[in-house]
C-alpha cells in the first residue's frame, strides 16, 4: 500500500528518482489499484501513472481501455483542481 506522498522511481538508466504522489484511485471493476504521481524537479508539469499491487509494486498499464479509464480520471481530478 502507498502510505506516504513520495514514490521511488527508476529511470531508463536505472537511476532512483523521487516522485510527488498526487492522488490513487481504485478501479472496481479490474480490481486494480492505481497511483498518479510526477516529478517535483521537472517544471513541465508531466504527470505518470501507473497500477500497483498491495505490496506497493508498480505494475504496467496493460491496455488502451485502461489508459483511456485512467486518462479520464486524471481529467476529472484536473478539473476539480482547477475549481477551487
Amino acid at each position: 500500500m502507498l502510505e506516504s506522498n513520495t514514490l521511488y522511481v527508476h529511470d531508463e538508466d536505472g537511476k532512483e528518482m523521487e516522485m510527488e504522489i498526487l492522488f490513487t484511485f481504485e478501479n472496481e471493476e479490474k480490481q486494480r489499484k492505481y497511483v498518479v504521481f510526477s516529478d517535483p524537479q521537472d517544471e513541465s508539469g508531466e504527470v505518470y501513472a501507473s497500477a500497483y499491487d498491495e505490496a506497493g509494486n508498480l505494475l504496467p498499464i496493460e491496455s488502451e481501455e485502461e489508459w483511456a479509464m485512467v486518462e479520464e480520471v486524471l481529467g476529472a481530478f484536473s478539473e476539480d483542481e482547477t475549481v477551487e
